[in-house]
């Protein structure tokens, strides 16, 4: 049985993306297609995603007030697959990003924005364009999760089982009752099984109280948001609902992060060719310009948040530096964060560079000549980046949490002598337990040949997307079986 599936989102590549969200969204239709599942993907009509359209697109509905704004749904398609557009200029046709402005202030009426969003694509979901009908509804993170809420609180029609993913639960879209009106939801959805969330709206919560499967992006983290830690408020409804939560690994994919065919790198190589990376690695300080050492280069691609640890690795620099290694850091986001690097990069001319941005390239560079790629994260739902890690021989140094204590396996005693260890995990994110890890990932980059067997070991692991969609095309099928 074919599987029509409509999945909602407000980022999907190669159209737009702020995160790894966007991956996840981008790679879901061509990772279920073998498994019986066609996914119809419904983003904003945001600029860069209108110019990808074809120059007539075809207009398939129209709305003469979406909560107040006029608009139409557009088809396209987004790597062969199928997609759909909301276009309503008056929400998505502006400068800046998605979420904000070009200064990054969020969009004042990102409520009344996603809102609209949401309603759209449960009126898709209801039957609303003639001839296109779909079994299952997959929204994904705050921005698509009041699809669910419109289809549970004020359906245009009979709607099909729905799933959410929370790709991050920090993100919730929590917004004052005095919107309530403007979301134009019958009296009732303003309740504690509804939208309402501690005398305001939130949208995730409206979601995930109305989906009838929810989904994290790894099993450890569909674990860790059952307690207030890592809940963000919502354990208890998480609680609540355990038999319908689960966790599926995101996927990457091979083609794109291939250290064998990569055209970013100077030299390409596989597990059994590991010398040529060192081509990588000396272009790489030269592009950095760092000193040759006899320690690993460590490499970050990061956002610079409190989340991503990035504040204890600051803390933790000169201890690096100290035990013989050096630092690549790409990446930006706080400032003072920003600031720190820069003057911990002042401090150690030579064995600390620092790129604030982010360049696609350069990042597929850093992985091909970096030997360990630092992901400290006090949280993380999944994570990407010790994915290319793994894939590209450039050991993964993690905090033992959420999708990094899924995918990396620790280089103990036993896990190094069955040949299973992957990288270094540890436990609490705090400069000593970081600067024990390092120390620990210098000792082991001296020892040759386990080094080597943990470049191997990583490189064999498989997280392309074939499990992962298979996984997602299993809870579809429950799903639509026993709605």
């Amino acid at each position: 049985m074919t599987l029509n599936v409509l999945s909602v989102a407000s980022e999907a590549v190669p159209l737009v993306k702020t995160g790894g969200l966007a991956d996840v969204v981008g790679a879901l239709p061509e990772a279920l297609a073998p498994h019986g599942a066609v996914l119809t993907t419904m983003l904003p009509g945001y600029p860069a995603v209108l110019a990808a359209l074809s120059k007539r697109p075809k207009a398939l509905h129209k709305w003469d007030s979406l909560l107040g704004e006029p608009a139409r749904l557009l088809a396209g398609k987004i790597g062969g697959h199928a997609l759909l557009v909301l276009d309503a200029p008056g929400l998505f046709a502006r400068e800046g990003g998605p979420y904000g402005d070009a200064t990054g202030r969020d969009w004042r009426d990102n409520w009344r924005r996603f809102a609209a969003f949401g309603r759209a694509a449960a009126d898709v979901a209801a039957g609303a364009v003639k001839g296109i009908a779909f079994d299952l509804v997959h929204a994904h993170d705050w921005q698509a999760a009041m699809t669910l809420a419109y289809m549970r609180f004020a359906p245009a029609g009979a709607t099909p089982p729905s799933v959410i993913t929370i790709h991050n639960m920090a993100f919730q879209g929590h917004y004052g009752a005095d919107i309530f009106a403007g979301l134009e939801l019958p009296p009732y959805a303003f309740a504690i099984d509804g939208v309402e969330y501690h005398g305001g709206v939130s949208f995730l919560k409206a979601g995930l109280a109305a989906a009838n499967a929810i989904t994290t992006v790894s099993p450890t983290y569909a674990r860790e948001i059952r307690e207030p830690g890592f809940g963000m408020g919502l354990e208890g409804l998480i609680r609540g609902r355990e038999a319908e939560v689960s966790g599926i690994v995101n996927g990457i994919d091979p083609t794109v992060w291939n250290p064998a065919s990569d055209p970013a790198l100077p030299a390409t190589y596989t597990a059994r060719t590991l010398a040529r990376r060192a081509a990588n690695t000396l272009a790489l300080e030269a592009e950095f310009g760092l000193q040759p050492g006899n320690g690993p280069l460590f490499v970050v691609i990061s956002r610079l948040t409190w989340q991503k640890g990035m504040d204890v690795l600051l803390e933790a620099a000169d201890h690096l530096v100290g035990i013989g290694g050096r630092l690549a850091l790409l990446g930006s986001g706080d400032a003072a964060l920003e600031s720190g690097f820069h003057a911990a990069a002042a401090r150690h001319p030579g064995r600390i560079a620092v790129r604030i941005g982010y360049d696609e390239a350069l990042s597929h560079r850093m992985l091909g000549g970096g030997d360990a790629i630092l992901v400290p994260s006090r949280f993380e739902p999944c994570g990407l980046t010790q994915l290319y890690g793994l894939a590209y021989g450039c050991v993964p140094v993690v905090s033992c949490t959420g999708g990094l204590a899924d995918t990396v396996i620790d280089a103990n005693l036993a896990a190094r002598n069955a040949g299973a260890a992957t990288g270094v995990q540890f436990d609490s994110v705090r400069y000593q337990t970081l600067a024990d890890a390092l120390t620990r990932t210098v000792q082991l980059f001296h020892q040759t040949e386990t080094w080597r067997g943990l470049q191997r070991a990583g490189m064999k692991a498989d997280f392309a997307w074939e499990r992962s969609g298979q996984a997602y095309a299993e809870l579809y099928a429950s799903l639509v079986e026993t709605p």
